[in-house]
């Protein structure tokens, strides 16, 4: 056996328990997940937007989405068109910071509409852009680079969620429309772009990696070339080497965006970089299953966690809780756990096998809904 085998078999040691996890997250009366085992028994918390699109990630990424019972489907689209604003057409939570949180909002419209399309649905209603809702700064090119010019970049992660998050628009544009917009969203990063490492914002590096990723899904979704991507590698590489990775997002990052940029890994740092992925997720496995956003514990509120207690960040919203903040799994890491499973495979040229099939999953589901009814 050969050292790509026996990582893969370590990794894949580390999804045991996980299933069961997942299907004690689930709420059968909303059609919703929770977040974390502490959010489910306690009246403080509901289901959210964020981790119901996470759990239905992970269920697609296990093939587990094609024999999923119809009622819970169904359950599953009536969540997230529940979830919409008539009047706005943005999709909100029910803790009422949510809606002053830009990223949460950019976000919890993203997943909705993707999370619909991907079970054959649509919105219920219009969204923002056609219904002449969206915020002043799309009504023209100037105005958009107003906007991205005027976010801090200090703290890389936040400021680069913010920048990418606000490009949500864009992509409800015309297709004439959105390829002007696109080209000056391109240009403006070219522009502020560190060449040296090819890297964006301030900060640590696993910091300015985490804010790189974020902007990484503008340049995935519009089909775009990042630049200056050998660069890019080398800060990887050497973070990896030397950083410490205190946070889930901190492992899973790096590996997605190895994974979009495609370029020619020798083997040995190959080697090297899936053994210390794996060695760092088995830091945030936890007992009961699922997989944790950082060691100490799971993030309360993990629309703040990016900015951690020894840094600072200008206008931070506030927390929006979502768990007790325990030694637990969380469903944002979990989910981030399944893509590192799938890029790993990727990068290493192999085909994930399944880790569960379909019909056991289903069927001990539902025998643990049915525990809870009871």
């Amino acid at each position: 056996m050969g050292w790509k085998d026996e990582s893969l078999a370590q990794l894949d040691e580390l999804y045991n328990g996980m299933f069961n996890w997942l299907g004690d997250q689930y709420d059968s009366v909303t059609g919703g997940f929770y977040y974390a085992k502490s959010s489910v028994n306690n009246d403080s918390f509901s289901p959210d937007i964020e981790s119901t699109a996470q759990g239905l990630n992970i269920l697609i990424r296990h093939q587990l989405k094609e024999k999923m019972p119809e009622t819970v489907k169904q359950q599953m689209i009536n969540f997230f068109q529940l979830k919409q604003d008539k009047e706005t057409g943005y999709f909100y939570d029910e803790h009422p910071a949510m809606k002053k949180d830009e990223v949460m909002v950019h976000r919890a419209m993203a997943y909705s509409i993707n999370s619909l399309k991907r079970l054959g649905a649509d919105p219920l209603y219009a969204l923002p852009v056609s219904l002449n809702v969206a915020p002043s700064y799309t009504e023209s090119l100037e105005a958009y680079r107003g906007k991205w010019e005027s976010i801090d970049l200090r703290n890389s992660w936040r400021g680069c969620d913010l920048l990418a998050s606000s490009t949500v628009y864009i992509r409800q544009m015309s297709p004439e429309k959105q390829a002007d917009y696109v080209k000056a969203c391109a240009e403006y990063l070219a522009e502020i772009q560190d060449i040296e490492t090819g890297l964006w914002g301030e900060g640590s590096l696993y910091v300015r990696i985490s804010g790189t990723f974020k902007l990484h899904t503008f340049y995935r979704s519009f089909q775009i070339p990042m630049p200056n991507q050998d660069k890019i590698y080398q800060s990887i590489l050497y973070c990896l080497r030397n950083e410490e990775a205190v946070d889930m997002c901190y492992i899973r990052n790096p590996i997605d965006l190895l994974s979009y940029l495609a370029l020619e890994v020798p083997d040995e740092e190959l080697k090297e970089i899936t053994e210390i992925t794996i060695r760092n997720m088995a830091r945030l496995k936890r007992e009961d299953g699922g997989f944790s956003r950082e060691l100490e514990h799971s993030p309360q509120a993990p629309n703040v966690a990016q900015v951690k207690g020894d840094e600072f960040y200008p206008d931070m919203p506030a927390p929006v809780p979502l768990g007790l903040g325990l030694y637990e799994g969380d469903m944002n890491a979990t989910t981030q756990a399944t893509l590192i499973r799938k890029q790993l495979y990727h990068l290493l040229e192999y085909e994930p096998g399944k880790l569960i099939e379909a019909d056991q999953f289903w069927g001990k589901c539902g025998e643990q809904l049915e525990q809870k009814e009871v």
